[in-house]
């Protein structure tokens, strides 16, 4: 059984070397993995190739340490090449997530096989249309937001004129109730936003900075995945 049939996306980093104030990418990965993150995506936009692979092995290894290989799901974002080489050298790497610009679903699929993680995020303008008509059947889960507006992910949910959306709690309850797939959203979430995120029927929340430039990561890590669970929608 693949890591796909028992997919949780309910405690989400996502992370680059962008993201971490200067400071080591390991005990970032550590702290997640320790406090029980379900999925972590590897996503820059300014690391090279063989930066992005040596990466993903970093972040692969500790996952396996950590004894986690089945339970922590290691994503990447966009670079269907870096999986590629990746998996050619022997690295663990469970899917792949994808912007509406990015590569086709299908492409994805094709190449990484049906064992594979396909995410994708669900197109900001006209959103609800979007998440009941699209084709689901090659895609895992949906990607939403921005919650709030952030420095860390500023593609994320724009407009046709390039102007920021962001989702009030009742929009992402409907998204919650509407999509056919589980959906997790992130954007500019903090742990204070973790209570009422929980009760809104989402499947799990993403986070960037929160974790990844918090003073102490593995505190941030910890505290926004056990708000999560004391407050989730049962």
């Amino acid at each position: 059984m693949s890591i796909r049939d028992n997919l949780d996306i309910s405690a989400y980093l996502v992370i680059g070397p962008e993201n971490t104030k200067g400071r080591p990418i390991a005990p970032i990965l550590e702290a997640v993995v320790e406090a029980g993150y379900t999925c972590i995506q590897i996503r820059s936009k300014t690391a090279s190739a063989r930066e992005l692979i040596e990466l993903t092995c970093l972040a692969a290894d500790i996952i396996e340490k950590a004894g986690q290989s089945d339970k922590t799901a290691l994503v990447v974002n966009d670079r269907l090449d870096v999986i590629l080489a990746a998996r050619k050298d022997g690295i663990k790497v469970d899917g792949i997530h994808v912007g509406q610009s990015d590569i086709p679903v299908s492409v994805c699929r094709e190449y990484l096989g049906e064992e594979s993680i396909v995410g994708l995020s669900a197109q900001t303008n006209e959103l609800f249309d979007y998440i009941q008509t699209t084709d689901v059947s090659q895609i895992d889960y949906f990607g939403a937001g921005p919650l709030h507006e952030t420095q860390t992910k500023t593609d994320c949910g724009t407009d046709l004129d390039g102007k920021v959306i962001t989702r009030s709690f009742e929009e992402i309850s409907r998204l919650a109730d509407l999509s056919p797939i589980p959906v997790v959203v992130g954007g500019g979430v903090k742990r204070a936003d973790i209570p009422e995120l929980a009760k809104t029927g989402i499947s799990g929340f993403f986070v960037i900075s929160a974790v990844s430039e918090a003073d102490n990561p593995k505190i941030a890590a910890a505290e926004l995945i056990e708000s999560w669970k004391a407050n989730c929608k049962k």
